[in-house]
């Protein structure tokens, strides 16, 4: 019988955890490593203090083998010759609020107490708990101590294996049905699609090798179920323990339900939850959770481990509507009740920041920092580089505190010392500024630490704050709170960047009138990347658009070990009319001339092959230009513009327009890189053609320069990693929403000079080997004559 391995911390929280959620005592030394502090205080004790002891006992759970293990902070003997066990914990608030907190705290330690016995050749008769807490911000080290005989520890512990017992027992009969159940299970197709069985082979000997995989799979293959099916397989081998499926957009989420969906239809068990963001579940008009404010939270932790059960016993495919009607039945938050689910689930289907947003990732899942037999399945991965950068990217304002300092009206201790804490950031970048008058922006590689460690100051002092004046935000006062708090997750963030910085930072200082910003820019998020996935054994990071592959490889945390996989289309090249125009200039001081040729060019284009189009501009300002003069040149076609920060409902009525039973054109004039661009499915009639104007590069700016020296001096390829190769993915997802199924036809048009250059031609993907390059619009007006009899 197989060996169970449990944490003494998911042990104890499983079991013991009670009362209510409060966000009002907020510590951000959660937030931060608190190894320093650790170190810091072992280093103080006497010599023959034992620190970062590892402990281990094997075990009975009703019948069950188990490993119960965990890592004590120290282990010491006392002058009476009393053995303690040390459990230290760093925090920003009071010590005596976290002493009000500490039976969890204690119950770790009992049980790492209950370990040291049972290993001792000659058991003592009793044996001693210190907890040690250490205020981050005084530096304050308090200590408390008890005594126990072996007899209560014994009790306590066994106590507190016999309350596990029907978790235990849950896993250990689930995973067996779901085994049994995964070996019976067959691909829910008779035949798999071209290429999509190559796929899954790569996918499973990936997972088996604990590599990680880079796929460009274009449309069509059935990339979701082609990563799910052979993960799943893997599973009920044992060569995985959980799967995480990681995505950019809910859509994509949705599709990897319905890939679940499929597999149970098929015979399959497993367990799958699809987690959603807090303010999308929150059941209350504003989502403070705190038990004043939020019934839900008022009294969670009696209540949630019954809501858990519940749901782990019954349901197999968690979605986000089931669990908001499992919680209001139970009266627990959903959000919080969704991540507890999660840990009794073979696949979680969530977001990016699940696992790699340093505030908001999963640490039920890795906060050991310990290699699991996770398997990373992350869909659209071109997007993942630039949001992890975004995640790792960190700013402040010195407005935000002239601003704070300005609100706070209260005259307590509390308030004085935030509005110090506010002061002392405003004077240092104040007298930065003045340093620097007249200069716009600047840039610091080094850290500047004098405001890093202002900022933990004000950290600390907004937690003394928080916790004296937050209520229910009824009144004046608690919409000050929410300023405060709001600040005080900014701040956070910055400290948080700060711990991690190094050479894949830089330091921007950008100067607007009285306002000073310092942002800590995250170069290269490879690193953080490779790090987060080290969390697991294999991970397959896939797209339609992984072009070039060694170049995703790099951003996105590979070595030159890892697998690379480029599929060909499943599609029929002669469904998709694929042309370059060359003989028109984008370039910016081309940009002008350019608007009458490419407002005809589309003109000519639709006038000759009638359909819905989408044409794609490299920027607002350059696609209302050409928008203005074909509507005045070309006003009886049918267009759509897309709009600055369109909201859901104007995004579905612009979709909706694009019917297949339009007899005339249509023209969606979007921006590249925009919402139209990825992520829609437009099948059949619904869209027979992307235009795209330019090569997509991202608009010239200090950061991506900054993005380009980085890399000029890491490889020497600064300009194609900043520029060129994110503009040619924003190029190839346009034209990808063509062809989205096999009886699909239409076209794409490149429209820009550069794309006949052996730069750009050699960037084209293996499945755009028919492509035609033109200069004449005549040539095309032949093309689209011939591409309309064939199809």
């Amino acid at each position: 019988m197989k060996t169970e391995k449990i944490a003494v911390r998911t042990l104890v929280e499983q079991v013991l955890r009670r009362g209510s959620i409060d966000n009002r005592y907020a510590d951000s030394a959660a937030m931060q490593d608190g190894a320093a502090a650790h170190r810091r205080i072992q280093r103080e004790m006497d010599a023959g203090y034992q620190k970062e002891v590892a402990l281990a006992v094997q075990t009975e759970i009703a019948g069950i083998p188990v490993i119960i293990h965990g890592r004590a902070d120290g282990v010491f003997e006392r002058g009476d010759g009393t053995v303690f066990v040390d459990e230290i914990k760093t925090t920003n608030l009071p010590l005596d609020k976290l002493f009000l907190q500490h039976e969890m705290h204690l119950a770790q330690a009992q049980c790492y107490a209950y370990i040291l016995l049972s290993q001792a050749e000659e058991p003592p008769t009793h044996i001693g708990i210190q907890l040690t807490y250490f205020q981050m911000e005084t530096e304050e080290t308090a200590r408390r101590q008890w005594i126990f005989s072996a007899e209560e520890i014994e009790a306590f512990f066994q106590g507190l294996l016999a309350s596990y017992s029907v978790w235990l027992r849950f896993s250990r009969e689930w995973a067996e049905l779901r085994n049994n159940a995964i070996k019976q299970t067959d691909f829910p197709f008779p035949r798999y699609r071209k290429g999509q069985r190559e796929l899954a082979v790569a996918v499973y000997r990936t997972i088996e090798n604990g590599k990680k995989l880079y796929a460009q799979a274009p449309t069509g293959i059935g990339k979701t179920l082609s990563a799910l099916f052979p993960s799943v397989k893997a599973m009920g081998e044992e060569k995985a323990e959980k799967l995480f499926y990681l995505t950019a957009k809910t859509v994509t989420r949705t599709v990897a339900e319905d890939a679940v969906r499929l597999l149970l239809q098929n015979s399959l068990r497993l367990k799958s939850i699809t987690l959603r963001a807090k303010d999308k579940l929150c059941f209350c008009e504003e989502t403070i959770c705190n038990p004043e404010y939020c019934p839900y939270a008022d009294g969670h932790y009696d209540r949630v481990n019954g809501a858990v059960l519940d749901i782990i016993q019954h349901e197999d495919l968690i979605t986000p509507e089931t669990i908001t009607r499992y919680a209001q039945q139970h009266r627990v938050c959903p959000h919080e009740t969704a991540l507890d689910v999660s840990l009794w689930c073979d696949l979680v289907i969530g977001d990016y920041n699940h696992v790699f947003d340093p505030s908001v990732y999963l640490r039920r899942f890795f906060a050991d920092n310990e290699k699991h037999q996770y398997v990373f399945l992350i869909d659209e991965a071109h997007n993942l580089a630039d949001r992890v950068r975004d995640m790792y990217t960190a700013s402040l304002s010195k407005s935000d505190f002239v601003s704070l300092k300005k609100t706070l009206t209260q005259t307590d201790r509390a308030t004085k010392n935030l509005k110090n804490a506010a002061s002392q950031i405003n004077a240092l970048l104040l007298g930065f500024r003045k340093e620097h008058e007249g200069e716009k922006s600047l840039v610091i590689k080094e850290l500047n630490t004098d405001l890093s460690a202002k900022a933990s100051l004000f950290l600390a002092a907004a937690e003394e704050w928080l916790g004296e004046h937050s209520g229910t935000r009824a009144n004046e006062a608690d919409e000050m709170a929410d300023n405060v708090l709001e600040l005080y997750f900014t701040v956070a963030a910055f400290v948080l960047m700060a711990e991690g910085y190094g050479e894949h930072y830089t330091s921007i200082y950008e100067i607007s009138g009285n306002d000073l910003t310092i942002t800590l820019f995250c170069l290269d998020p490879s690193g953080i990347i490779a790090e987060k996935l080290r969390f697991g054994t294999s991970a397959v990071l896939f797209s339609a658009t992984l072009t070039p592959l060694p170049y995703h490889r790099d951003v996105l945390g590979g070595n030159e070990e890892d697998f690379l996989l480029s599929l060909p289309s499943p599609f029929e090249q002669q469904n998709l009319l694929l042309c370059a125009h060359c003989g028109i200039s984008t370039k910016y001081v081309h940009r002008e001339q350019s608007y009458e040729p490419i407002a005809r060019l589309i003109y000519e284009t639709v006038s000759h092959m009638p359909g819905n189009y989408l044409a794609f501009f490299p920027s607002y300002d350059y696609m209302h230009e050409v928008y203005s003069l074909f509507i005045k040149h070309f006003g009886h076609v049918k267009t759509l513009l897309q709009g600055g920060s369109m909201k859901e409902d104007e995004r579905l009525m612009f979709l909706q327009e694009f019917d297949e039973a339009n007899t005339g054109p249509l023209i969606g004039f979007c921006v590249l890189g925009g919402i139209f661009s990825e992520g829609i499915d437009l099948k059949g009639r619904r869209l027979i053609g992307s235009l795209i104007v330019g090569v997509g590069l991202p608009k010239l700016s200090l950061r991506q320069d900054l993005i380009r020296d980085y890399y000029n001096e890491k490889n020497g390829s600064g300009y194609d990693y900043a520029y060129v190769f994110p503009g040619m993915n924003k190029v190839l997802q346009a034209a990808g929403r063509v062809i989205r199924t096999e009886t699909d036809t239409g076209m794409v048009l490149l429209i820009d000079s550069r794309f006949g250059t052996a730069q750009y031609r050699a960037l084209y993907p293996p499945f755009w080997s028919h492509m035609k390059q033109l200069r004449k619009t005549e040539d095309l007006k032949a093309l689209l004559a011939h591409f309309g009899q064939e199809t």
